[in-house]
C-alpha cells in the first residue's frame, strides 16, 4: 500500500457542493444550511424536497404548486407495469427498481439530458414515480394487482395507500416521513459520488440514477438497513442481546448499523429517528416490537460501551420500517425514494460546471515487458 494513496478517497475532497454538509462545531448535518432534525420534525417530506432542489423553503403558494406538479407526473405506463410483471418474483426489489427506473429513461424520448429544465423536469418526475414503482413491484411478488396512486394523498399518505391499499394513522405517518426527511441527501456518499461520476461523462440523468441505485443494493451503504432488521432477527431476544454483541466484537464479525466515516461523536440523524422508532413501538404495542426496541438499546449500549462507536441512521430505521408493516427487502428501494432529491440535486450541480471525473491511480504491477513466444511460455 502506497502512503500517497488516499484508499476509499478517505479525507479527499474532489468538487464543491452547496446542498448539504456536516457542521463540525454542531456535528449535525444540514440541508442548504438547515439542520436536518429540525427539517425533519418541523416539515413534511414535500418542503425538505423543494428545499434540496430550490435552495430555499417553500412558502404555501410554491408548496401547493409543487406538490400539484408532482402528483400529475404520478403513474406509470402499462408498457412499465407489463414488464415488472416478468420479473423474477426473488429478484431482490433494487434490482427490479433499478431496471424499472431505465426503463422510464428508455420511455423519455424526448429529453436534452443537459439542459438544466430538463433535469428539474426529469427529478420530478422520477421523485413522482419511484414510490409506485417500490409499491407495484412489493404487490407483484406477493400476487396481488397494483393499486394506482391517489392525486388526493400527500407524498407518504399515497406510498403507504399503494401498499396496502390504506392510509394508517397520521402518527405512522409522520414517522415515515421523518425517515424520508433524514435519508433525503448526505453529502459525496458512495451513491452520490457515483451518480456525479457518471452525469460528469454526460452519459444523461437516468444513467447517473441507475448507476447511484446500484451502488445504494450494497450493503455497506444503503442495504444496510436490511442488514440490521435481519441481524435483529437472528439476535432473537433480548437477554441475548450483549452476549450477541460481545462475541461479533471477539470474533471480529460485520456489526451493521454502527459507525460512520463522516461523523465522529455519533450521526446527528440518529436521535429523531430513534424517537420514531420508539413511537412506532408505543404505537404497535406489541411484545414482538417491544422485544426489538429493547434488543436495539442493549446491541446499542454494549457497543458504544465497548468500543466507542455509535449507531448509524439504518440502525433505528430498519426496525422502524419493519414495524411500519413493510418487508424487509423494502427497505433499501424505501431509501431511494427520498435519496432521488439528494441524487438529482447533486447531478444538476455537477453539470452545472461539468469537468469529467478521472482520478489516477497508483499501478503496482509489472514493469513493461516484451511478449514470449508460445515456446517459451
Amino acid at each position: 500500500m502506497s502512503d500517497d494513496v488516499k484508499y476509499g478517497l478517505a479525507g479527499v475532497m474532489t468538487d464543491d457542493t452547496a446542498v448539504s454538509k456536516v457542521m463540525p462545531e454542531t456535528n449535525s448535518l444540514t440541508y442548504r444550511g438547515y439542520a436536518v432534525q429540525d427539517l425533519a420534525t418541523q416539515c413534511r417530506f414535500e418542503e425538505t424536497a423543494y428545499l434540496i432542489w430550490n435552495k430555499e423553503l417553500p412558502n404555501q403558494s410554491q408548496l401547493d404548486e409543487f406538490n400539484a406538479k408532482e402528483k400529475s407526473l404520478r403513474g406509470l405506463s402499462d408498457d412499465l407495469i407489463s414488464v415488472m410483471r416478468k420479473f423474477p418474483k426473488d429478484a431482490h426489489p433494487m434490482a427490479t427498481l433499478r431496471t424499472a427506473v431505465s426503463f422510464l429513461g428508455l420511455e423519455d424520448r424526448d429529453i436534452e439530458d443537459h439542459a438544466t429544465e430538463d433535469l428539474y423536469e426529469r427529478a420530478m418526475l422520477m421523485y413522482a414515480k419511484i414510490p409506485q414503482i417500490v409499491a407495484t413491484d412489493f404487490r407483484l411478488r406477493n400476487g396481488k394487482e397494483p393499486i394506482a396512486p391517489d392525486s388526493s394523498l400527500g407524498f407518504s399518505e399515497n406510498f403507504f395507500h399503494m401498499c396496502f391499499g390504506e392510509v394508517p394513522a397520521e402518527e405512522t405517518v409522520k414517522c415515515f416521513d421523518i425517515s424520508m426527511t433524514l435519508y433525503a441527501e448526505h453529502s459525496f456518499n458512495a451513491s452520490t459520488f457515483t451518480s456525479r461520476v457518471i452525469a460528469s461523462s454526460l452519459s444523461g440523468i437516468y444513467s447517473a440514477v441507475t448507476g447511484a441505485i446500484g451502488s445504494l443494493k450494497g450493503p455497506l451503504h444503503g442495504g444496510a438497513n436490511e442488514a440490521v432488521m435481519y441481524m435483529l432477527q437472528e439476535v432473537g431476544t433480548a437477554e441475548n442481546a450483549r452476549a450477541w454483541m460481545l462475541d461479533a466484537l471477539a470474533t471480529k464479525k460485520k456489526i451493521m448499523g454502527f459507525g460512520h466515516r463522516v461523523y465522529r461523536s455519533g450521526d446527528s440523524r440518529v436521535p429523531t429517528m430513534t424517537d420514531a422508532y420508539k413511537k412506532m413501538v408505543d404505537i404497535i404495542d406489541t411484545d414482538e416490537a417491544r422485544k426489538y426496541w429493547e434488543m436495539s438499546r442493549i446491541l446499542d449500549e454494549t457497543m458504544v460501551s465497548e468500543k466507542g462507536i455509535y449507531p448509524n441512521l439504518d440502525f433505528p430505521a430498519g426496525p422502524a420500517y419493519y414495524l411500519m408493516g413493510f418487508e424487509i427487502p423494502m427497505f433499501t428501494p424505501i431509501f431511494v425514494m427520498s435519496r432521488i432529491t439528494g441524487w438529482t440535486a447533486h447531478i444538476m450541480e455537477q453539470l452545472g460546471d461539468n469537468k469529467l471525473i478521472r482520478p489516477l491511480s497508483n499501478y503496482t504491477g509489472e514493469d513493461q515487458r516484451d511478449v514470449p513466444p508460445m515456446s517459451a511460455r
